[in-house]
């Protein structure tokens, strides 16, 4: 008997496995293209696993990934990163804004893989596409996900396409294709990128990315709710993220929720999602609902950005069509959308080098940017645990290092 299962967001169909989900062409028969996994595991044995000390890789929770064989696990030593105390940044918002709080810096630019928050996802997908005989997969991507996949897949001997726009940073492009994959610059953003995709889906048969919503990549992100608990021995009471899509805040969800009967005490953190002033449809979505009082269908009001310009390629979804799942988790958890300067980024990234000898990418720096934004709008409370969740380091953004050497 398999240890999981899908289940239909929508109609309550199970799936029974990955097979069938795949042979669906990702999609339950009622037409819905969201599931989630269920476990059959005993979720005690999280009590366990959370006291190991240096594991190799996150597949120490295997018991609640989707996979079967670990003869299939494709790993470069990814979702055990550390969990770092930034005091630099304690020390800021208690001399600024007279508020005592621990903070802390979830160090995805050292994930195993590339380097990104992307790489748990990859690892997930390469293992789950291993075990079940896919032998091509095409996605649009702004760039972490491309550059995470490409290297995982390649490792799967799996052949990957991978659609990007126009804006995206060369130094992505290089990465892809050096791990052999197929790499197509999309003349036009993010959403002419996505239909080129799909049509290369519709015309080649070839099993295309799910999107925000995969359960591989929601299964494969939640685990960092398990290693908040292994290494803080707690949930963060806030979470900061930069966002474009939103897995991050639908897997926190997920992770909270699947182990609150062993874990009663874990609530969801309030979620503070963050983006640039140049490409922040969330953020304006947010604001309206704000605004309106949150009225009745404020979920499915939000711009479209047409081809946002931004030195934060990776970050330029200018259609937000997560926002109705993810806006909702973020109120849910008593959050909130924040905007921050993009032409600050780079000395908010230097502050981080000059403390912590870190050189942060630019969407890690839209984050950190986001701590100080929280900051000044009253968003953290004296006794309170911050968790900053860094999503990549500047080593594909040579031009932004050279910003923060010169900021």
């Amino acid at each position: 008997m398999s240890k999981y299962r899908l289940r239909c967001t929508q109609c309550g169909e199970v799936i029974p496995d990955f097979a069938a989900w795949f042979s669906q062409d990702q999609s339950c028969k009622c037409g819905c293209k969201r599931a989630v996994a269920e476990y059959s595991s005993d979720y005690n044995k999280l009590k366990e696993l959370i006291e190991v000390k240096n594991p190799d890789n996150f597949y120490l929770y295997s018991d609640f990934l989707p996979f079967e064989d670990f003869n299939n696990v494709v790993s470069f030593g990814e979702g055990v990163i550390p969990i770092e105390n930034w005091t630099y940044l304690e020390d800021f918002a208690r001399e600024n804004y007279g508020i005592d709080c621990k903070v802390m810096v979830y160090r995805n630019d050292l994930n195993g893989g590339t380097g990104t928050f992307k790489d748990v996802a990859a690892s997930l997908a390469a293992t789950v596409f291993r075990e079940n005989g896919v032998k091509e997969f095409c996605v649009a991507s702004t760039g972490n996900t491309a550059t995470a996949y490409s290297r995982y897949l390649a490792l799967a001997g799996i052949d990957f396409t991978v659609f990007v726009p126009k804006c995206v940073n060369q130094d992505t492009v290089e990465a892809i294709l050096s791990h052999g994959q197929n790499v197509m610059v999309c003349d036009g953003d993010y959403s002419y990128a996505k239909k080129r995709a799909a049509a290369f889906h519709e015309d080649n048969g070839v099993m295309i990315s799910a999107g925000n919503i995969d359960p591989i990549r929601v299964e494969a992100k939640k685990t960092m709710v398990f290693e908040f608990l292994r290494q803080l021995g707690r949930v963060p009471d806030v979470y900061i993220q930069a966002v474009s899509g939103g897995t991050g805040p639908i897997a926190l969800e997920k992770g909270v929720g699947e182990i609150s009967g062993v874990f009663p005490d874990v609530k969801l953190p309030r979620m503070i999602l963050v983006q640039q002033d140049t490409c922040d449809p969330m953020v304006q979505g947010w604001e309206n609902a704000v605004n309106t009082d949150f009225m009745e269908g404020w979920e499915n009001k939000y711009p479209v950005i047409d081809n946002p310009q931004t030195i934060v390629s990776i970050l330029s979804t200018g259609n937000p069509g997560m926002f109705p799942v993810v806006a909702p988790i973020v109120r849910k958890s008593g959050g909130t959308f924040l905007r921050v300067e993009e032409s600050g980024l780079a000395t908010v990234a230097r502050t981080a080098k000059e403390h912590r000898g870190v050189y942060l990418g630019p969407a890690s720096a839209v984050c950190l940017s986001g701590f100080y934004k929280a900051l000044e709008a009253g968003e953290i409370h004296n006794g309170e645990t911050v968790l900053v969740n860094t999503g990549e380091g500047a080593g594909r953004s040579s031009a932004f290092r050279e910003m923060i050497d010169k900021a």
